[in-house]
């Protein structure tokens, strides 16, 4: 054999021998990384096992929670995103990074509402950003309309018409059903707490405090809206917030100027427009508020029955001479000008109403017909024919 073929095959052998050796090699490795990724999930496994062997996630619980209720907030301009870390540190949810994966799987996510929400300790974030989405877990904002009194009306021959403060009590209620806070205890704030600790106005400071300890001295300074109430707080908290965010939006709405426009100081405002909220029916305020400011012109007594009734402790429709004699702080049959305080909340629609009445003469109105139509005019005599005319029609009919 030539010496050109012994190095041929010498070299054919010594690379059959590294290529035996590099297949070794390589099935050690695979071999050394199959039991690597084996140890890794059985240990992962282990980790993530309960104690009773069932699987759980490192990052997410599983199932609709544990029974312990807990409220949780939604801010207004909230998004449900921003709510995870809160979830996280509470153990609502066992991590952000689960919440964060199930709120943007949900297409919904987006439309979640402001509010306070009933959720449950130890929820998967699946089932979490569900309950937030389920309007059945939100508690009822506080929706204070055009009107409204601080205090119930017991209406003769009809229903009961809550207050503010037991509407408040309502929105407070524990796992229970039972109130957190009461009316009686909103009440008793409202009349014993300085007003400047309450958020009330500066402009509307003197009056509040010559009502003394009245629970109705606060009436007209909660703007009509909807809000949203959080039942953890005591009562004197849940009335300053209120108050102090009407202060606000009053002032911003330039109440101060608007008032000065009409002669008027801003409380004084505020009660003139209370004034349009018990009398007017809808679509007259503007004719309503002409016949106050034309009364007020004259000078007469305004004589509304609103102003009567609120001095009451039940009320209708038609009033009787013996209250129309009784001399309140609101009763416009026995005193001059303007109640001394709102006799209702005040809507934006009925201060506007004040500063941009109807054009007429009008110093007298009555509703005639149990649909609402109600006339106006501008002399007595017109007015008692009116008058019969709403008494034919049963609109003045009482109860008593």
């Amino acid at each position: 054999m030539t010496q050109k073929v012994k190095r041929a095959a010498n070299g054919r052998r010594m690379e059959n021998k590294f290529v035996k050796r590099r297949q070794r090699g390589l099935a050690v490795l695979i071999a050394a990384l199959v039991l690597l990724i084996g140890g890794v999930i059985y240990i992962g496994v282990r980790v993530s096992s309960g104690e009773n062997g069932t699987s759980v996630s490192a990052t997410d619980y599983e199932g609709t929670g544990n029974g312990e209720v807990q409220l949780v907030e939604i801010p207004e301009g909230s998004s449900l995103s921003a709510l995870g870390p809160q979830l996280e540190e509470r153990d609502i949810v066992k991590s952000d990074a689960a919440f964060q994966t199930a709120a943007a799987s949900n297409p919904d996510a987006s439309n979640v509402q402001p509010g306070f929400y009933r959720l449950q300790g130890q929820m998967s974030a699946v089932e979490a950003v569900r309950a937030l989405l389920d309007p059945a877990n939100r508690t009822e904002l506080l929706d204070i309309h055009g009107g409204a009194t601080l205090l119930d009306v017991n209406v003769i021959g009809g229903a009961t018409r809550l207050g503010v403060y037991s509407q408040i009590s309502a929105l407070t209620q524990d796992g229970l059903g039972n109130p957190t806070v009461t009316a009686e205890q909103l009440e008793q704030v409202a009349a014993n707490t300085p007003p400047e600790q309450l958020g009330v106005p500066e402009w509307a400071l003197e009056a509040v405090n010559a009502r003394g300890n009245d629970p109705k001295r606060l009436e007209g300074l909660i703007v009509p809206g909807q809000y949203v109430i959080n039942p953890e707080l005591s009562a004197a908290e849940i009335l300053t917030d209120l108050v102090t965010r009407s202060t606000q939006n009053y002032n911003d709405s330039g109440i101060v100027d608007r008032a000065a426009a009409l002669q008027l100081s801003p409380y004084e405002l505020l009660t003139a427009a209370s004034l349009v909220e018990r009398e007017a029916p809808a679509g007259e305020f503007d004719k309503v508020a002409r016949v106050i400011l034309n009364r007020l012109a004259e000078p007469m007594r305004l004589e509304f029955d609103s102003t009567v009734n609120y001095g009451l402790e039940s009320v209708e429709v038609a009033t009787t001479d013996e209250d129309r004699a009784r001399v309140t702080p609101w009763n416009t049959y026995a005193k001059d000008g303007l109640p001394d305080t709102p006799i209702a909340a005040a809507s934006m629609e009925a201060i506007e109403a004040m500063e941009n009445p109807a054009e007429g003469d009008w110093l007298f109105f009555v509703t005639i017909s149990q649909d609402g139509t109600t006339v106006f005019n501008n002399n007595f005599e017109d007015h008692v024919r009116d008058t019969q005319q709403a008494l034919d029609n049963g609109v003045l009919d009482s109860q008593r």
